[in-house]
C-alpha cells in the first residue's frame, strides 16, 4: 500500500488547504486511533504543537477525532517536536502527534506522528493509517459511553527542562559562557533559554515572541543572520539557532561564522571517540552530508553511513546497526542515547560541553574539518516529475562522469515541497558549479 498524504516527515501543507484542513485532521485522529487501540487498557494520545495560527485549528480536529473514538488525549501546548517523543514514552502513551511543519513559514503546518516507544511511524504503518482514512466507516465510532476525554498537562515544559538537562554532563556547567539562542519565536521560545539558564549560562534570548504568524520570520535556523549578527554585537561565545519545532540546530562561533549540522555532527563524533562512548564505530548522515565530513572520519578510522533525505530514515538506520550518533546536514541531530529524534537543544548542550572541556573558542573547537565545495539549488515544478524526461537525465548522466574520483552529484525530488533538489560537491569548485547550473537550465527547459 503506498503512501499519498504522508511525505518525508508527516503531513504537511498550507493551512486550512487540503491536506492541512480541520476535516483531513480530524480524520486522521480517527483513523490513527483505530490503528493504535489495542487492548481494554485506557488508550492515551500526547498532542503538542508550535506557535503558528492554525495549530489551534489543527489541534482542535485532532481531538475530536481521538476522543470520538474513546481515546484521552492529554494537550501539551507549544513544545519541541523532541519533547513530545519524550512524553510519548514517559507517560505510557499509545502514540504522540506534533503539529508543526518545522521551518516553514507560518502559513503551512504538519502533523508528525510518534509511535509508543517515541520513534517516528514507518513508512508501512503510516500507509495502513491511509487506508483506514480511505476505507472509513461511520460504525467505527465510539457509543456515548466510552468518549475520551481531553486536559491540558500543565507541568509538560518542566519535564521537558529537567529531561534535557540531565543529558548535560553533571561534572559541567555553563559558569562563564554568554549565548546567544534564536528560538525563531517557535516552540521552543520558553524551555530553551531557561535549560541554558539553569545550567548557569547568561542567556541572550532572540526570536522569544511568537505572534502565530512570526515563526520562523527572519530568524532560527534557516535565516541565522539574526543569530550571528548578535553573538558579536553582545560578544558572545556561542550562538544557537533552533527552528520552529527545534528539532534541529545550527551553531555559530564567537565571530558570527556560521557552524552547520555536518561540523556539529564531527565534533561530537570525536569528542564522543575521546571518551570512548560513540558507538558503531561512526555515525550515520543522508546522502546530503558534505565530502569532507566522510574524509575527517575516515582519517579517525571512523565511518559514515549515508542514508536517504529525513530523520527518520537516520534513526532507523541508527537502529538497526548499533549506531548513537546520526543527523543532517540542515542540523537534525540525533543522540540516541538520549532521544528518538532530533533534538537540537539537547545537540547544542553537548557542542557546550566539548567547549568547556577542551576550554578554547568555538571558532577552533567547532571548526573540525575544511567542508569540500558544495552548491545545492531548487527549482519549482509542476505536473510529472521531470527527472523522468531523457534531456533530464543525460545531463545528470554527463554530469556523474566529469565528478568522478573528484566528487559526486544528487538530483532528488524533496519530500515536501514540489521541488527538484539538484546538489553537487568536489574538490573543483568552478566544475561543481558548472554542472549544477547545466542541470538546473535543462530542468527549468520545461518548468513554468
Amino acid at each position: 500500500m503506498s503512501r499519498k498524504l504522508f511525505g518525508t516527515d508527516g503531513i504537511r501543507g498550507k493551512a486550512n488547504v487540503e491536506p492541512m484542513t480541520a476535516e483531513t485532521a480530524l480524520r486522521v485522529g480517527m483513523a490513527a486511533a483505530t490503528y493504535f487501540t489495542r487492548g481494554d487498557h485506557r488508550h492515551q494520545v500526547v498532542i503538542g504543537k508550535d506557535t503558528r495560527l492554525s495549530g489551534y485549528m489543527v489541534e482542535t480536529a485532532l481531538t475530536a477525532g481521538f476522543t470520538s473514538m474513546g481515546m484521552e488525549v492529554m494537550l501539551v501546548g507549544p513544545m519541541p517536536t523532541p519533547a513530545i517523543a519524550m512524553l510519548t514514552r514517559s507517560l505510557r502513551a499509545d502514540l504522540g502527534l506534533m503539529i508543526s511543519a518545522s521551518h516553514n513559514s507560518y502559513e503551512d503546518n504538519g502533523i508528525k506522528l510518534f509511535g509508543p516507544s517515541g520513534f517516528k511511524l514507518s513508512d508501512e504503518v503510516e500507509a495502513e493509517i491511509e487506508g483506514i482514512m480511505r476505507d472509513w466507516s461511520d460504525g467505527s465510532l465510539v457509543p456515548a459511553a466510552k468518549l475520551g476525554r481531553a486536559w491540558r498537562l500543565d507541568d509538560a515544559g518542566g519535564r521537558y527542562i529537567e529531561y534535557v538537562k540531565q543529558t548535560f554532563p553533571k561534572r559541567l556547567r555553563l559558569d562563564g559562557l554568554k549565548v546567544v539562542v534564536d528560538c525563531a519565536h517557535g516552540a521552543a521560545y520558553k524551555v530553551a533559554p531557561t535549560v541554558l539558564w539553569e545550567l548557569g549560562a547568561e542567556v541572550i534570548p532572540i526570536g522569544v515572541k511568537p505572534d502565530g504568524f512570526n515563526i520562523n520570520k527572519g530568524c532560527g535556523s534557516t535565516a541565522t543572520d539574526a543569530m550571528c549578527s548578535q553573538v558579536v554585537a553582545h560578544g558572545a561565545d556561542l550562538g544557537i539557532a533552533l527552528d520552529g519545532d527545534a528539532d534541529r540546530v545550527l551553531i555559530s562561533d564567537e565571530n558570527g561564522q556560521l557552524v552547520d549540522g555536518d561540523q556539529v555532527m564531527a565534533l561530537i563524533a570525536s569528542h564522543w571517540q575521546d571518551r570512548e562512548i560513540l558507538k558503531g564505530d561512526g555515525l550515520v548522515a543522508t546522502v546530503m552530508s558534505n565530502l569532507g565530513l566522510e574524509r575527517y572520519l575516515e582519517s579517525r578510522k571512523l565511518t559514515l553511513a549515508r542514508t536517504a533525505v529525513g530523520d527518520r530514515y537516520v534513526v532507523s538506520h541508527m537502529r538497526k546497526h548499533g549506531f548513537n550518533l546520526g543527523g543532517e546536514q540542515s542540523g537534525h541531530i540525533i543522540l540516541s542515547d538520549y532521544s528518538t529524534t532530533g533534538d537540537g537543544l539537547i545537540a547544542a548542550l553537548q557542542v557546550l560541553a566539548a567547549l568547556i572541556e577542551r576550554d578554547k573558542p568555538a571558532s577552533q573547537v567547532c571548526r573540525v574539518y575544511e567542508a569540500v565545495p558544495q552548491v545545492l539549488r531548487n527549482v519549482n515544478f509542476i505536473g510529472e516529475t521531470p527527472l523522468k524526461r531523457k534531456d533530464v537525465q543525460q545531463v545528470m548522466a554527463d554530469a556523474e562522469q566529469r565528478l568522478i574520483g573528484t566528487g559526486r552529484l544528487l538530483v532528488r525530488p524533496s519530500g515536501t515541497e514540489r521541488l527538484i533538489r539538484v546538489m553537487a560537491e568536489g574538490d573543483d569548485e568552478t566544475l561543481v558549479s558548472a554542472v549544477v547550473d547545466e542541470i538546473v537550465s535543462v530542468i527549468q527547459q520545461d518548468s513554468p
